[in-house]
């Protein structure tokens, strides 16, 4: 009852609105990405009740995502990289003259989508929690380097690469004090130093700056948006009938695929849509890639199923599912909470307060989708360089307001010199972040696990059955790509 006093505060419900008002913008701009937004706004919560900026921060995910649909129907230019794979069908279907219908199952079952993955979320988030309080040091060491492990393989095209990432991450965690001998390290001399890099303005330069700083170097692509009235946007029975099994489909594959560390909606979406055009069979089938509404639900309904599986994966574990809910668990620690098992058990009514959160903002997912659809395409009519500017005020402010410290401000220009450095280059952001969150969580318990062991070394790791199983299943997730590569090299 609690909780629902709370959802319902005007405060809460005053952020939600925002949050949803802002992701509708920031998904609706082609390059701009949900990641980018809450990593921006993120600091400009930390002055609000963790209610509210939660209820922002939330909303803006949830509405960045779906909104990135937008332009992927209108213009075929996908809003973030989740949205690749609607533009398959969704702007086919826009030159049919179906662009309403587009919009409107984008808008319904985005948010139906993600109402599937949180009502999973609500079912499995105590039972994994509670296996996981189980979890000693050796256990702990071992997730961490599963996520790591995970993330460096899923998300780069290159392991090399992949792996470069990491490593960087892991060296900047090790700059500042030691966390068991409290021994200064890699700091020399410098006071800023000791506490190490500040997570939040990382982050912020490496997917704000560094993608300001990407296009304005890069060439300027010139995206025609007129002004038009869409047509009808709710789909008739016949076409609720033809959609039901894509999205039954791709909401439970997405909720899943959404669970695996560094696995976001770009691999969710691709693989349920490609999951569905197997199972579809003949007109039906050929339609996939030439204005299929299967196939934009697919992808639409894959994008926001994706959310439930990576808060699943955050809340109970303290693995970010993708790069948002790795800014978040950076949230939710500038608030005092500690993502993980113990967040079941010392703050179970912000857990419930979290869980309401998402469920209103799927359902402002639906409203507004289907309330804005005449307004989308002005939206964006912005121009980039008006976009640039308030990202990087953004940027500023939002780094220096965490500590009031203009080294912050020194740290986020760096990582954005160093995020638009990785996209030229093609090195994955994904396993670098993740090193950020989980390179303290393996050493500390790495070291903690040695102590108890009591001189057996690194047997305890092997003696533990989770802890060996996590550590194989990681070794194999690095293994098998690499594997793969040299026999499609040999092939050649």
């Amino acid at each position: 009852m609690d909780t629902i006093i709370q959802l319902f505060q005007p405060s809460v419900i005053l952020f939600m609105i925002l949050g949803s008002v802002l992701g509708l913008f920031i998904g609706a701009l082609p390059g701009l990405t949900a990641t980018m937004g809450v990593a921006v706004l993120t600091p400009l919560t930390f002055w609000l009740e963790p209610a509210d900026g939660l209820a922002m921060l939330i909303a803006i995910y949830c509405t960045a995502i779906f909104a990135g649909d937008i332009p992927a129907i209108l213009v075929n230019t996908p809003g973030t990289p989740a949205s690749v794979v609607t533009t398959f069908d969704g702007y086919k279907l826009t030159q049919k003259g179906k662009e309403g219908i587009a919009l409107g199952i984008n808008a319904i079952y985005s948010g139906l989508g993600g109402l599937v993955s949180v009502l999973f979320l609500i079912v499995a988030s105590v039972p994994i929690s509670r296996f996981a309080l189980s979890f000693g040091p050796a256990e702990y060491f071992s997730l961490a380097v599963f996520g790591l492990s995970i993330m460096i393989s899923v998300a780069s095209k290159s392991i090399i690469k992949g792996l470069i990432s990491g490593f960087i991450g892991l060296f900047i965690i090790t700059i500042g004090l030691d966390p068991i001998m409290n021994i200064p390290r890699f700091t020399y001399g410098y006071p800023p130093l000791l506490e190490g890099f500040s997570f939040i303005p990382v982050m912020i330069g490496l997917f704000g700056l560094g993608e300001v700083f990407s296009q304005m170097l890069g060439k300027k692509e010139n995206i025609k948006v007129e002004k038009r009235k869409v047509g009808r946007i709710i789909p008739t029975k016949a076409e609720r009938k033809e959609v039901r099994r894509p999205f039954l489909v791709s909401s439970v594959l997405a909720t899943f695929i959404g669970a695996i560390p560094g696995a976001g909606g770009d691999i969710a979406s691709m693989i349920s849509w490609n999951q569905n055009k197997n199972m579809s069979k003949g007109k039906k089938k050929e339609e996939y890639g030439n204005g299929s509404l299967g196939g934009v639900t697919s992808a639409t309904v894959s994008n926001n199923a994706v959310i439930g599986g990576a808060f699943t994966t955050m809340m109970t574990l303290g693995l970010p599912g993708d790069a948002v809910t790795a800014i978040l668990i950076g949230s939710l620690m500038m608030y005092g909470l500690d993502p993980g098992p113990a967040l079941f058990t010392d703050n179970i009514e912000m857990v419930h307060l979290i869980f309401g959160l998402l469920i209103i903002a799927n359902i402002l997912v639906i409203v507004i989708g289907l309330l804005g659809s005449n307004l989308f395409s002005r939206i964006m009519l912005i121009k980039q360089e008006i976009i640039w500017v308030a990202i990087i005020i953004f940027c500023v402010i939002g780094s220096y307001a965490i500590n009031n410290s203009y080294f912050d401000v020194w740290v986020m220009v760096i990582a954005g010199i160093a995020g638009f450095l990785f996209k030229k280059l093609d090195i994955p952001l994904g396993p670098l972040i993740l090193a950020l969150i989980l390179g303290p969580m393996a050493e500390s318990n790495f070291r903690r696990a040695l102590v108890i062991s009591q001189g057996d070394g690194m047997m305890i790791f092997l003696t533990s059955p989770i802890a060996l199983i996590l550590l194989t299943v990681a070794a194999v997730s690095i293994v098998i790509p690499i594997i793969r590569k040299l026999k499609a090299k040999e092939s050649l």
